[in-house]
């Protein structure tokens, strides 16, 4: 299928949510509001036209000051067409976006890891928690007002320095 009819084909069928269509060397970006997100994954997934049956990659953006602050840019791959197509959404900080985990199993561990990174929430989302950081880790550090130098940086790991010295007068 060609990227472009992709997208021809997301505008008809969603008119109300298709905000743009971009290309840029071939590739093929539609931006869609945030509310209709999981029907038109489904759409693109099942639609023979179009089966994108592969979720590659799934991003957050940090915008800083712009409104709507974040971005998830999901990139999709059509492994009977061999093609791709980037969808992007925005949204406002605090606002929550619906999980498609269930749609491509992949999305279950980006989501967490968007969760993570930028503090953007899944509705419905099967074990939303943070996948690269402890627990008890205070923020998220790819947002742009997170610190240059993170938190507590002149002692990274504390906990790790205590055991070297432990092992060192063992030996």
């Amino acid at each position: 299928m060609d990227r472009n009819k992709a997208a021809d084909l997301l505008k008809e069928k969603f008119p109300e949510a298709v905000q743009a269509i971009d290309q840029f060397r071939g590739e093929t970006t539609v931006t869609i509001a945030p509310g209709p997100l999981r029907d038109i994954m489904s759409f693109l997934k099942e639609n023979e036209a179009t089966c994108y049956d592969l979720l590659v990659d799934l991003a957050g953006v940090d915008w800083g000051n712009a409104s709507p602050r974040f971005m998830v840019v999901y990139l999709l791959h059509s492994t009977r067409c061999n093609n791709r197509l980037r969808i992007k959404t925005r949204l406002d900080q605090g606002a929550a976006l619906d999980t498609i985990s269930d749609i491509f199993k992949a999305a279950d561990w980006f989501e967490r890891e968007a969760y993570d990174m930028f503090g953007i929430t899944f509705r419905n989302h099967p074990d939303l928690r943070r996948i690269l950081l402890e627990d008890d880790f205070a923020g998220h550090p790819l947002r742009k007002d997170f610190p240059l130098k993170g938190h507590a940086f002149e002692q990274p790991f504390p906990v790790c320095l205590e055991e070297e010295k432990g092992t060192a007068s063992d030996a």
